[in-house]
């Protein structure tokens, strides 16, 4: 006997451990060697597509708690992300290349996962399933879960470009992190004056665009998180000096003053010699990104390793689908994870694959499903893609909004977020405590 785990992805690989840890059998279906999705360029599981940030490391936020709550739940891929980090300020990053092959090895590695390179293109009926897919499934599965489930929706994200560290002019630049989290050499800083960055602008907002398919061009669902920095930069030209090119925090040296505006570059790997530009996910044409990202002083003799890509993601109407456990309402032995359920993020994807594979081990073992408490982070995602209420179903990451209000609301905003942090854990903890040994 076992449990079909489809897609070796942040989600799946969470689902499978979680269910071999419990000494049940799991076979893993990855479509890797044999077929890629355009976004992805390795063969390796858990690879990161878009961002090497996993986000805010502080508990008190709301990436923080669901890393934490994650940890406590035995996560594979904390264990892994907390190996390989590189500097990134108050974030945890990680060298995406080691982090995906410490993900690779560990499930390789596990006596109880037999990883089968194939694609599925059917619902399994043969043995309990989670169905970790992502946004991103292949076209024959996808056209199946259609099918049996109605129509899917979509939305667009993109991710940004990678420099070589050797072609950054440090005479243009500057290391420091914001308010000074963190190392001081976490990020370099790209500068512009006044003059540069309105230049800068103009250039950005009238750059030629890739093409896009399978969508209508005239109005584009794009994910706020992932919002490429030209569509950013058309809604007027100081939005990006108060978003991703805000100068806030960061003093330079050279100068004694804050610049205008400011590109700030994350360490993409642990040796340092590739960074990613920080907020700069983009849809321009491969030469435009050229073109415009080397109007930047520092970036003017860049070597660009990766171009930024914008790609289409997939999700169910979860309310419609979904029980809170992450089964199918009308197929308590079919469950679904990661992103394709409608949870915004990395780890929000991981966090859905952890509560799938615990039920889907429950399941088998003729136990109740459980829910994490509503108080805790991944107990309202959760219950937030089975919310029945919601009408107008989009995706959701984690933030402190969707947590049920505090009995005694302090007026101090990081107080509040403590309070919030600190309700949570007692929470998880309490949920541990009661479900040990069952």
């Amino acid at each position: 006997m076992y449990i079909n785990v489809i897609g070796a992805g942040l989600a799946g690989c969470e689902a499978a451990m979680q269910i071999a840890n419990r000494g049940i059998d799991v076979r893993l279906y990855e479509m890797k060697p044999h077929k890629r999705t355009p976004a992805h360029k390795t063969d390796l599981f858990g690879e990161l597509v878009c961002s090497n940030s996993l986000k805010a490391m502080r508990v008190e936020s709301a990436a923080g708690l669901l890393k934490e709550e994650m940890r406590r739940l035995g996560s594979f891929l904390m264990q892994c992300a907390d190996k390989c980090q590189v500097p990134a300020g108050g974030a945890l990053a990680v060298d995406r290349d080691i982090f995906a092959r410490l993900v690779t090895e560990g499930i390789q590695a596990h006596p109880r996962i037999t990883v089968i390179h194939e694609e599925i293109t059917e619902i399994p009926a043969d043995a309990i399933t989670v169905i970790a897919t992502g946004p991103l499934t292949a076209d024959g599965l996808a056209k199946a879960i259609e099918e049996k489930f109605g129509s899917s929706l979509s939305f667009f994200d993109a991710a940004a470009p990678i420099v070589t560290a050797e072609s950054v002019d440090m005479d243009y630049a500057f290391t420091a992190s914001r308010y000074d989290r963190g190392g001081d050499d976490d990020y370099i800083n790209c500068p512009l004056n006044k003059e540069e960055y309105e230049a800068f602008y103009q250039a950005l907002v009238s750059a030629e665009r890739a093409p896009l398919h399978d969508f209508d061009v005239s109005n584009p669902k794009v994910y706020e998180g992932c919002m490429p920095v030209e569509v950013l930069a058309q809604r007027g030209e100081g939005t990006l000096r108060f978003g991703p090119m805000k100068p806030v925090g960061l003093i330079n040296p050279r100068t004694g003053h804050r610049a205008w505006a400011l590109l700030q570059l994350r360490k993409e790997n642990a040796a340092g010699t590739m960074y990613n530009l920080v907020g700069f996910q983009t849809n321009l044409k491969f030469p435009e990104q050229k073109r415009v990202f080397s109007m930047i002083p520092a970036l003017h003799n860049a070597e660009f390793v990766r171009y930024g890509v914008m790609h289409r993601n997939t999700f169910l109407c979860s309310p419609k689908i979904l029980n809170s456990d992450f089964s199918v309402k009308e197929n308590k032995k079919l469950f679904f994870a990661g992103q394709i359920t409608g949870v915004e993020g990395y780890m929000e994807s991981a966090a859905s694959g952890i509560m799938a594979g615990i039920n889907a081990a429950r399941l088998f073992a003729d136990k109740p499903t459980l829910t994490l408490p509503p108080d805790t982070m991944i107990g309202a995602l959760s219950r937030y893609i089975a919310d029945p209420t919601v009408k107008k179903f989009q995706p959701m990451g984690a933030n402190l909004g969707i947590l049920p209000e505090l009995a005694q609301r302090p007026r101090d905003k990081r107080e509040r977020a403590a309070a919030y942090a600190q309700r949570a854990l007692d929470a998880v903890n309490q949920f541990i405590f009661e479900n040990a040994g069952d």
